[in-house]
């Protein structure tokens, strides 16, 4: 039988609770315990909820306090010397301060004071709009598990009386996902750090954990032999030989060079992300060892949209009829942290545009329809089915999407406006004569800080406290003293700063119809 799984789980929750709690705790107006106990509830909500929508496999350890990197990073215990940790467990005010930094004095583990510490560097996750803390090697590191959070979850779900498959960042990208001080590779490091692997897995047998998956999600880069090599020598280490059933998790891009590397792993299935490279999936198919399972990745993690449930299905079938269903899974096509918890929260949303959303808890609905269609019971699926294909009929049709008025424009267009009417070498004397810019002209990125003022005009105007006269005025005169800031520094091209811009994300859909 086809089975039904998720790769994570959103943590804030559906009221964005633990964003609350833990500023409340930052702030000092909640204990340690209160926080953890937000968190408690939240990870009891989510498991029953995936569990009551048919789930086989439900992950564990996807919930963080702050990010799955630092997390890892307190698990093998490689925290900075400057945040004075003394080498046992990872407290969670070291947690926080390798996230956040120390603005007090620190003693550090030689007994030496120092002026507080720095927070570690944050950077962006893959291609997401999600940040990671990324972590620090330097040469002569040592790892040791210093966090038991993986094996403490899976253990807590246990007693709800509900199986988990816990969640572990892979050694690898991990290692590939740092920064390294002096000369050493940050692969130099992976013997090292392999034994901590080790460990958990092993508490992890021994708490009765049937399954585990193991995100490496660097496999959809660039690599190099060495890399790849990598790969190998920590997988035949890590799931060779064990009772656990191993998934490798892949995604946010396609395998490509390296999909024979990620099908010759130990594993018992590869999971692939079919919505980011839908056309992964028939090399795979021709590649893919006897004894492992390809996990797809059909449903969108990193959208909002209510998936086309044929097409998916369709994709679904192409597996089972190729692998047969024993060796096939659906699930969504990442982590679904990257979305909503729950679109029945939502009670302002348009009649019209709300049926085309499915956030986290749909979407689990959507994987195990699937599930359904692939195991031949369509009858159980029929609701979710003529949901989806209304919806796209909808979608198809609205005017919130087709414009009329834009679609003559396009129509119009003419290959002759396509091109220009002079040649570059012509036009490039003309601008420099115009425009008068040095050989290397000094620019700066567009937008200049929001000050606090900024903020409270424009709060003023959106609560009608000032007239849109006057919030203009006020506009005006910022730029003008933006514009006067650059003259004075000397740069060559001038921007006007984007004080009326809060974020570009909501200004560009206010100016958007639909």
């Amino acid at each position: 039988m086809v089975k039904a799984t998720n790769l994570g789980f959103p943590r804030i929750g559906a009221h964005r609770e633990l964003k609350r709690t833990t500023e409340g705790y930052w702030a000092g107006d909640l204990t340690e315990e209160e926080l953890r106990e937000t968190a408690r509830a939240l990870r009891k909500a989510h498991w029953t909820t995936q569990h009551d929508a048919g789930l086989d496999h439900i992950p564990a350890n996807d919930f963080s306090f702050y990010d799955q990197v630092l997390d890892t990073v307190a698990m093998v215990g490689a925290v900075p010397p400057r945040f004075g940790w003394k080498g046992d467990e990872v407290d969670l005010e070291t947690y926080f301060n390798m996230a956040r930094g120390v603005q007090e004095k620190t003693v550090d583990a030689t007994g030496g004071e120092g002026a507080g510490a720095a927070a570690m560097e944050m950077t962006k996750w893959f291609d997401t709009n999600y940040h990671y803390i990324v972590p620090e090697f330097y040469e002569g590191q040592n790892f040791a598990l210093a966090s038991t959070k993986a094996i403490d979850a899976y253990r807590e779900a246990k007693a709800l009386g509900i199986e988990t498959r816990p969640v572990l960042l892979g050694p690898v990208s991990f290692l590939l996902l740092g920064k390294a001080q002096d000369d050493v590779a940050p692969l130099d490091l992976l013997d090292d750090l392999l034994p901590v692997y080790t460990e958990v897995l092993d508490r992890l047998e021994e708490k009765g954990a049937q399954a585990v998956q193991i995100d490496e999600p660097c496999l959809v880069l660039d690599l190099d032999d060495r890399a790849r090599q990598a790969y190998v020598h920590a997988f035949d280490s890590l799931a060779a030989g064990r009772g656990l059933e191993v998934v490798l998790a892949t995604y946010f891009g396609r395998l490509g060079d390296n999909l024979a590397t990620a099908l010759s792993l130990p594993v018992d299935a590869v999971h692939l992300d079919l919505v980011r490279a839908p056309e992964q999936l028939g090399d795979a198919l021709d590649a893919v060892p006897d004894d492992t399972a390809l996990s797809l990745g059909v449903i969108d993690g990193r959208n909002v949209w209510r998936a086309d449930l044929d097409a998916a299905a369709d994709t679904v079938q192409q597996a089972v009829g190729t692998l047969g269903a024993d060796r096939v899974m659906v699930g969504s096509s990442c982590s679904l942290v990257h979305v909503p918890v729950d679109l029945n929260t939502e009670e302002g949303l348009d009649e019209e545009v709300k049926p085309w959303l499915a956030f986290a808890t749909q979407k689990l609905d959507e994987i195990v329809a699937l599930k359904q269609i692939a195991n031949g019971d369509e009858p159980a699926a029929e609701r979710m089915l003529e949901a989806s294909r209304e919806v796209q009929a909808s979608r198809r049709q609205s005017d919130r999407i087709h414009d009329p008025a834009v679609q003559e424009r396009l129509d119009d267009v003419t290959p002759a406006m396509q091109s220009r009417d002079h040649p570059h070498a012509e036009r490039r004397p003309v601008q420099q004569q115009r425009l008068g810019l040095p050989p290397l002209p000094t620019t700066t990125i567009g937008s200049f800080p929001q000050t606090d003022e900024v903020r409270r005009q424009r709060a003023a105007f959106k609560r009608g406290d000032i007239t849109q006269e006057a919030y203009e005025s006020f506009l005006e005169e910022t730029i003008a003293e933006t514009i006067a800031t650059q003259e004075a520094i000397g740069l060559d091209v001038l921007v006007h700063g984007e004080p009326e811009r809060s974020d570009m994300v909501e200004y560009f859909g206010q100016q958007l119809s639909g």
